[in-house]
């Protein structure tokens, strides 16, 4: 409870920080940016792409002969300048996402597996699963969780 409390603390003194910084905000493909950064990400993704495309256009029009060639090579030195200009847009404007993990208890862990369990083809069986998934979900403390939940459902069906 007291991880949750501090958490939930450690995200609200972020949110405050970050309205105070004045960052205008907009989700775009899944992802939270600067309306400004974004503005001349797209700038300079520009001009470095075209600076490229237009650099590389002279200079292999001097050394290949066929002119179609040339701008096909130069178009292809250009994609590479999208590449550059990306690389040096992740390093010029950080992302602006907060990450924040809360712990839950038991009982938000029950909650799930039962929303889970209500879908479209329910939980199945733990023992129906391939070896390979068993190791991973024993590796991430998982497995018991769902052989447990399991025994349980099985207890009320029976129940029943």
């Amino acid at each position: 409870m007291e991880q949750q409390l501090a958490a939930h603390e450690r995200g609200r003194a972020l949110s405050q920080s970050a309205e105070t910084m004045d960052y205008k905000l907009v989700e775009i493909w899944g992802d939270t940016v600067d309306t400004r950064h974004l503005a001349w990400s797209v700038v300079l993704g520009i001009a470095i792409s075209y600076g490229a495309f237009a650099l590389a256009n002279r200079v292999l029009v001097a050394y290949v002969p066929d002119a179609a060639m040339a701008r096909a090579y130069a178009m292809l030195v250009g994609l590479g300048g999208c590449l550059i200009a990306g690389a040096v847009c992740a390093k010029l404007f950080r992302p602006k996402r907060e990450v924040i993990e809360q712990a839950h208890g038991a009982a938000g862990r029950e909650e799930v597996l039962k929303q889970l369990a209500s879908e479209a083809g329910g939980l199945g069986r733990v023992a129906d699963l391939p070896p390979a998934v068993v190791a991973e979900m024993k590796e991430l403390g998982l497995y018991e969780l769902f052989a447990e939940y399991e025994k349980r459902d099985e207890k009320r069906e029976g129940a029943r």
